[in-house]
């Protein structure tokens, strides 16, 4: 799967989703930046414990659908690691041509795993069965989602490249004026949004149930809307744009909208619906569509606007100054939407409020990092976060898509529950805890992360890298 490769390029490591060679070099750690590596770390660690602890933990996983939970939080953090990389990356490529091949492979690369890893090919951990039927095969995903959006700005960063060389003009505005082509995109990114949403029909639709695990497998289903402007899971435009372009039977057929209180009365993933339940509790969406994946661009741009901060000041108050009143602003901005109710924190939706309010979290805690790590040299406390990070794509494809656990669960005794894996959980963690929940809990804090951290280590020791 993966060839020994010479390092060739230090900077090109700081993306996120770095994926199908391996590099046997370490790179020169006088031009990285840590505290980015620890983010993007820190960011790969929740995504573990949202996946694997949020179903006992409803606050841990997505909100159903409006509000923002603590898993909500992690793709826009990593679209805004993606996209502060991007000046990062591009800053040491000299030629074009070599930065847009480079570019188009690695989107290209990203688009691929993407398909495999959540297309449905791999049925789950605990399934032990592999294979997915191209008719129902899914197209979206996280890292297609972040393959667009580094596309976008990737090919403004490549052909505004000459602005890395330019001094700052005057002005507090200064580097906003500088890099005003890569606004204006957003602006007319935000205005296509909301024109959509608020402006385009939605008509009565209907769909077969195709979860085979479902009791009303093969039903068909009416959901009456004949609406426009509507922001509730049944009748806004976003799903009805993936279910025409995309096809309803390629859409995600486990949203968090099935555990909303219209659905059910338990917050938990497997919970049964109500008897009462409306029909499109029943029904797929596409959580990393079509529109919600342009406005998610929005995210990377905020994080390219940190890489150019990076790049053209040089002084670290300075920096933290444009930082952090950036980061409270759009955090401020994003809670008054929402709360006002002129627009509701939405990550299913990805709604202009939640991309405030996602990316002002991450430049805050960013901007904290960056204190702890790069100013005031407390690496130390942070490093397996560090070797998580620079080895993000080995411990997102094996340990949060769970192709390692799906591994070793194959690997059982007489019963195909009775595995390593939640011997541990069961007699470690719930039995000592006597919680499902707890015990769930700590197995993933205590021995699952922690254990993503050493083998990402022993990998940063062997100078091995997985990246594009």
């Amino acid at each position: 799967m993966a060839d020994i490769k010479a390092y060739i390029s230090n900077a090109k490591r700081l993306l996120i989703a770095d994926g199908t060679h391996f590099s046997a070099q370490k790179p020169d750690p006088e031009r990285r930046l840590a505290s980015l590596d620890i983010f993007r770390g820190l960011t790969v660690a929740l995504m573990i414990l949202v996946d694997d602890a949020g179903g006992e933990w409803p606050k841990m996983g997505h909100a159903p659908w409006h509000g923002s939970h603590l898993g909500d939080f992690v793709m826009p953090f990593f679209l805004f690691i993606v996209g502060m990389a991007i000046p990062l990356t591009f800053k040491g490529i000299t030629s074009r041509d070599h930065a847009v091949k480079k570019m188009i492979v690695r989107t290209l690369k990203l688009l691929l795993w993407g398909i495999m890893l959540q297309g449905g090919f791999s049925h789950g951990p605990d399934k032990l069965s592999y294979g997915v039927d191209l008719k129902k095969i899914r197209w979206c995903g996280i890292l297609q989602r972040i393959a667009f959006a580094y596309l976008v700005m990737a090919l403004m960063e490549i052909f505004r490249k000459k602005d890395h060389t330019k001094d700052l003009p005057p002005g507090r505005l200064s580097i906003f004026r500088l890099y005003g082509s890569h606004w204006l995109v957003g602006a007319c990114i935000l205005v296509v949004y909301l024109a959509v949403i608020y402006g385009m029909y939605v008509p009565h639709w209907q769909f077969t149930v195709n979860d085979e695990e479902s009791a009303d497998y093969g039903k068909v289903f009416s959901v009456e809307c004949a609406v426009r402007g509507k922001l509730d899971p049944a009748c806004n435009a976003i799903g009805y744009i993936d279910r025409k372009i995309l096809g309803i039977n390629h859409l995600y057929q486990h949203p968090a909208w099935k555990r909303s209180e219209a659905c059910t009365d338990d917050s938990l993933y497997e919970a049964p619906f109500k008897t009462s339940a409306p029909a499109w509790c029943k029904a797929p969406f596409e959580p990393d569509g079509i529109l919600s994946s342009i406005s998610s661009v929005l995210s990377t741009i905020t994080g390219v606007h940190f890489g150019h901060v990076h790049v053209h000041l040089k002084g670290d108050t300075a920096r933290l100054k444009q930082w952090t009143l950036m980061g409270l602003a759009l955090l401020i901005l994003g809670l008054v939407l929402h709360f006002s109710h002129a627009m509701p924190l939405n990550k299913q939706l990805y709604t202009f409020s939640y991309v405030c309010v996602t990316s002002g979290a991450a430049a805050l805690l960013f901007s904290a990092i960056y204190i702890l790590v790069d100013m005031r040299g407390r690496k130390s406390m942070f490093l397996p976060f560090q070797w998580m990070g620079m080895n993000a794509m080995l411990v997102y494809v094996m340990a949060a898509q769970g192709i390692f656990a799906g591994f070793i669960n194959g690997w059982y005794y007489n019963d195909p529950h009775n595995t390593l894996i939640n011997w541990i959980q069961k007699r470690v963690f719930i039995g000592v805890c006597n919680s499902q929940s707890v015990g769930i809990l700590l197995y993933v804090i205590f021995a699952e992360i922690p254990f993503w951290g050493i083998v990402a280590g022993i990998f940063h020791r062997l100078e091995i890298y997985w990246k594009l």
